[in-house]
């Protein structure tokens, strides 16, 4: 039996389908699987001031997690997000009750009250390392108040105090080396740190990367370097580029696209999984212009899965999962002219384009299948089991 706990987010994202992904690849290898959930849509029925004390600390949760686990009795407890309203009590109702705490750290939030390291256009880490997110406060980074800012600081600060994170939890997940070295500069012992990405499932099968297009999909707001990617594209005419998503800079990204050439630039919104995958496979490679350091940019995966090569920001795990030159390139972050540059190179020699994407999917089938990703969850329950953190 295993326990999944997760606090859902008000706009399901990425979170969320790993979460529902993993319980589902467990049930599919035979696990009894037991699920705690939150929803942030309870939120307004609570109130936000009482949803802020109880970020901090849920007798609730804890009560009625406690009674969980002694019912179901689960060898480990595997938690996704527990902000605001599962609240860190719950690793200690799992203390109380003997059970192995995994905690995946799919965003910073531990180290940085908005959990994205980014301010003001670019990645920020002005709270690593400091006993108190002073800083975020001062720069309203939670939701652009000071207020909300300084309750999630306090949250963080009372578990560093109670040593909740260095004593209830046996197993720290994070998404990919860049984002462990993070959190080991943040404070969290090396030793209970261990690195397993997120996974693509299923298997879409790959495509060729011979389109006649480049292709965007993401959320349409400044961190995903929505800007960098228009104004690399006013120097870019010959090469046609398909938006897919989303959000706050919607409008923009179609007053752009009305003032380029016919063909030059098409939007097409939110589009369902399948329909990314189909277009995945017609592109000629896919534009990953990101300004903040993601955790783990699933779009990237699931552009290995199908044999898309990747032109991407040099930070983050971005950086670190597209390897340079074999499964796509980098351009430095920010930088319209060095991504229209990279643009450039890439759709000017087609046979080394196909050659990144042949290699983009043999990287996926060894590192991101649904299978990869078991083998590597089994290792980190057992060791959190047997107590013997990473290194064994």
């Amino acid at each position: 039996m295993i326990l999944l706990v997760h606090n859902r987010y008000l706009h399901s994202g990425g979170e969320d389908a790993v979460f529902l992904q993993e319980s589902d690849l467990l049930r599919r290898h035979g696990h009894d699987v037991v699920e705690y959930v939150e929803d942030n849509r309870r939120i307004d029925e609570i109130g936000r001031p009482a949803a802020a004390v109880r970020s901090v600390w849920s007798s609730g949760t804890r009560s009625r997690l406690r009674d969980l686990i002694r019912r179901e009795r689960p060898e480990v407890a595997h938690f996704h997000n527990t902000f605001p309203l599962v609240s860190p009590s719950a690793y200690w109702a799992c203390r109380e009750t003997g059970t192995p705490v995994i905690q995946t750290l799919h965003n910073y939030r531990l180290l940085c009250a908005a959990a994205l390291f980014f301010r003001s256009g670019r990645p920020c880490e002005d709270c690593v390392g400091k006993r108190l997110l002073w800083p975020g406060v001062l720069h309203a980074c939670y939701r652009g108040s000071r207020l909300q800012t300084a309750g999630v600081t306090i949250m963080l600060e009372t578990h560093r105090i109670l040593g909740t994170w260095r004593n209830k939890v046996d197993l720290f997940i994070a998404l990919s080396e860049f984002s462990r070295r993070k959190f080991i500069e943040g404070g969290i012992a090396e030793e209970l740190i261990a690195v397993k990405p997120n996974f693509v499932h299923p298997d879409p099968g790959g495509g060729r990367a011979e389109g006649d297009f480049a292709l965007f999909v993401g959320r349409l707001a400044t961190e995903k370097g929505i800007r960098v990617l228009l104004d690399g594209w006013l120097n870019l005419s010959r090469v046609p580029l398909a938006i897919c998503g989303d959000g706050p800079m919607r409008e923009l990204v179609d007053r752009f696209a009305r003032s380029r050439p016919p063909g030059t630039v098409r939007v097409y919104g939110a589009r369902t999984r399948q329909e990314v995958f189909d277009m995945m496979k017609r592109a000629r490679f896919l534009m990953f212009p990101s300004t903040c350091y993601e955790n783990f940019p699933l779009v990237i995966a699931e552009a290995f899965a199908c044999g898309l090569p990747v032109i991407s920001t040099d930070i983050g795990a971005a950086a670190e999962i597209v390897d340079h030159g074999r499964t796509g390139v980098h351009f430095k972050s920010g930088d319209p002219h060095d991504l229209a540059a990279a643009v450039q190179r890439l759709w000017d020699r087609p046979r080394e384009t196909r050659m990144m994407g042949a290699e983009a999917r043999t990287e996926f089938l060894s590192k991101f299948t649904a299978e990869a990703n078991y083998a590597l969850l089994m290792n980190l329950y057992s060791r959190a089991r047997e107590g013997k953190g990473v290194q064994g």
